[in-house]
């Protein structure tokens, strides 16, 4: 890597300490279209430095060149990262934000997203039940201001798509289809499914969750999808893994719907309770595509499951969840019916092992498996850097493999998880990703 590129990204060099110490300003100054230089070693020392303007101007120029490059050399490969609002992971990094922080935190988020060289980015906007836009339909999120149905005072998706479109990143509405609460104590507001739709919201341990049978939640997360995708300017609409909950979500009990199960079955309906479930799935996601790709054309619909499909697929790798017997989800089935434009497996594991990096990626990528080429671009895990103490040479090997395994539909490619780990370039992965 050259000397500019390595001034962006100090610490792909460990020893040089004096650029590190001045990582954290240099991108908050890119961010907030400041005048005054921060203050570096270089500039201390009295070298020249050019005028701030035709820095910044070099800076994208440099961005539009490297993405060039990469529609030249790539195709469409996905460049992605995932953005969370649950738990204030990501933005808002933290609930007390005053409108003007997190205007700059989102365009912080994008610049380093651009700097990275990524493509799209995926933003949680409906954590649970709620909303991270301006929305008729659920209140605003408490991620947002601590209170459920408290306006920010702007709207962040807007801000999210207008900050990518001056750096050339889509931006995707990642919305979870069913969890209505992560915590069911909350206070929640009159507008909120918990409210309107109670008696089709599940407890379900600590959680409130929408009950995938019931056709007024299918109903109601269509005219959600159906709202996005008519008044943003988006990349696509995303789905993450959570159908029916995890089993430690659960304490292990079976989803409380024996109700809706026996009326289905009063009614003539044959299917045993799994494949019963899989079906109140699988209705969604096929009225999510049709209403999508109907009303959008050229809009992508995209899931990011579980990592490995069910047990025994592939054989070699151990699962400890079955996500097709207790997900209920089957986005194999997905992929050969063609109602999904990408699938993102989520692939948290490091190569080797038990669940090898490799093995799971051949098997999603296998023709056996997709034969219709939908695009397959893994999840792969920058948060196992430090809650797994992975070596970030891990994820240098993981974006190899990616680029190895083959076919890679649609240009091949990744989408990360999450952003944070690039924000603060956790042991020197970001200059790793913007290479790749």
């Amino acid at each position: 890597m050259n000397t500019l590129s390595r001034s962006f990204f100090p610490q792909l060099n460990a020893s040089q300490s004096s650029v590190s110490a001045n990582r954290g300003s240099w991108l908050a100054w890119v961010a907030s279209g400041k005048k005054k230089f921060p203050s570096t070693a270089a500039h201390a020392r009295g070298i020249a430095v050019l005028p701030i303007r035709v820095l910044r101007n070099l800076w994208w120029l440099i961005v539009g060149i490297l993405g060039l490059f990469s529609s030249i050399t790539g195709a469409a490969e996905m460049r992605g990262a995932w953005i969370s609002s649950v738990y204030n992971l990501d933005f808002p990094s933290r609930i007390n934000m005053t409108p003007g922080e997190q205007r700059q935190e989102i365009r912080q988020l994008m610049t380093v997203a651009a700097q990275c060289r990524l493509n799209s980015v995926f933003v949680q906007v409906r954590p649970e039940g709620d909303a991270l836009y301006s929305s008729t339909l659920e209140p605003w999120s408490r991620f947002l201001t601590g209170k459920q149905g408290k306006s920010p005072g702007f709207d962040p998706l807007q801000a999210f798509i207008d900050e990518g479109r001056r750096r050339g990143i889509a931006v995707h509405a990642w919305i979870n289809p069913y969890r209505a609460a992560t915590n069911a104590q909350n206070l929640f507001d009159k507008r909120h499914i918990s409210r309107l739709l109670a008696l089709h919201v599940r407890r379900v341990g600590r959680l409130l969750w929408m009950d995938p049978s019931s056709p007024a939640v299918q109903r109601h997360v269509l005219m959600v999808v159906k709202d996005l995708i008519t008044r943003y300017k988006l990349g696509g609409i995303h789905l993450d893994d959570y159908f029916y909950p995890y089993p430690d979500q659960s304490g292990g009990r079976s989803f409380p719907d024996a109700i809706a199960y026996s009326a289905y079955r009063s009614a003539g309906g044959q299917l045993g309770i799994g494949d019963w479930r899989r079906r109140n799935v699988n209705m969604l996601v096929y009225q999510i595509s049709t209403m999508i790709h109907q009303l959008r054309p050229g809009m992508k619909f995209g899931i990011s499951p579980f990592g490995i499909y069910t047990k025994g697929h592939p054989a070699t790798v151990m699962a400890g969840i079955d996500q097709l017997n207790q997900l209920y989800s089957d986005p194999v089935y997905w992929m050969r019916q063609g109602w999904v434009d990408y699938i993102a497996p989520q692939l948290y594991w490091k190569e080797g092992g038990e669940q090898s990096f490799s093995t799971l990626l051949n098997w999603w990528r296998n023709p056996a498996i997709n034969p219709r080429g939908i695009p397959v671009y893994p999840g792969i895990s920058l948060e196992r850097l430090s809650e797994g103490k992975w070596a970030a040479s891990e994820i240098a090997l993981q974006l190899r493999l990616e680029r190895s395994i083959q076919p890679r539909n649609g240009g091949g490619g990744f989408i990360l998880w999450r952003i944070h780990q690039l924000v603060k370039n956790t042991k020197g992965v970001a200059p790793i990703v913007a290479r790749k």
